[in-house]
């Protein structure tokens, strides 16, 4: 291609990705620069008197503070836990609906409808369903079940079983779909000759299926961590809002909301995301390492 045709397609390219571009900076630039912000300052609707900059005092403050540091491992465990059970069941269904069967259709649709179905109608079932409104048979037979996780792990350890296992059961089955079209986008052909090569299931997945999967299993890895490090709204309602499972957002949720602190609050959402970067960027690199020169 001719430089000139190519620094066209350049300028193009640029233009096309302008509004994108634009609304990016709109929809998400701006908010993370305003927190980032108010983070290093005191700002408070209770506060008499004008917003004075505090510097990093408000960062200081929460790595001092134990609490902190427990809700920050809480969270880091709860990611953790639910991105690998959801990759790990993701794939299995993945793998069951490449195949085809008998009544395919139907499985997909039971797949897909935890992730389809609206959250908050799923969050209070699944609350119903974990903490029993109604006195009943099974609500006392639960009711011993979350007396003896809290009594053998601790107490709030029951409310932290619940939220994992009700973002694994929304979350694996969107990663099971998304990978499942990451399978359909693989040329049949190639599985074919792995048939040939080895008659070892187990090897063929772990020498072809992961192989060609995995800029889709970085991105699913990358998207179950995202979401579980911001995963407020159904901590808070599976929980009632209780601190009694600490998370970094129920904690700024509180700090915010509850005590006028939006100062201290915005420090302390943001005191995670070097680590969500760290982690995010030894999951590509593992999963998309870089081309090695050839001498």
């Amino acid at each position: 291609m001719r430089p000139a045709g190519r620094a066209r397609d350049i300028r193009l390219a640029y233009l096309l990705l302008a509004p994108a571009v634009l609304l990016l900076l709109t929809a998400l630039a701006y908010p993370v620069g305003w927190e980032a912000w108010t983070s290093l300052t005191d700002l408070s609707p209770l506060k008499d008197g004008s917003t004075s900059f505090v510097g990093l005092a408000n960062y200081r403050h929460f790595l001092a503070d134990a609490d902190f540091w427990r809700a920050a491992t809480v969270t880091l465990a709860y990611a953790v836990v639910t991105s690998a059970a959801k990759l790990a069941v993701g794939v299995g269904l993945a793998l069951l609906l490449a195949r085809p069967f008998r009544g395919r259709a139907l499985v997909f649709l039971a797949v897909f409808l935890p992730w389809a179905y609206p959250a908050s109608v799923s969050v209070i079932g699944w609350y119903w369903t974990l903490n029993p409104p109604i006195t009943t048979a099974y609500s006392v037979f639960m009711g011993h079940v979350k007396y003896a996780v809290d009594g053998a792990l601790g107490s709030g350890s029951w409310a932290f079983v619940s939220v994992t296992l009700f973002n694994i059961w929304r979350g694996s089955s969107f990663i099971g779909v998304f990978l499942l079209a990451g399978i359909n986008a693989i040329p049949p052909e190639l599985f074919d000759c792995a048939i040939l090569e080895s008659k070892s299931a187990w090897r063929r997945f772990w020498f072809v299926t992961v192989p060609l999967l995995k800029p889709f299993l970085a991105l699913a890895v990358f998207l179950s961590l995202t979401t579980a490090f911001a995963d407020l709204a159904n901590v808070w309602m599976l929980t009632a809002g209780r601190i009694v499972y600490p998370v970094i957002g129920t904690h700024a949720y509180w700090l915010a909301i509850h005590a006028g602190q939006f100062g201290p609050a915005s420090a302390l959402s943001l005191m995670l995301a070097p680590f969500l970067l760290a982690i995010l960027f030894v999951v590509f690199r593992m999963f998309d390492p870089p081309e090695r020169k050839r001498t």
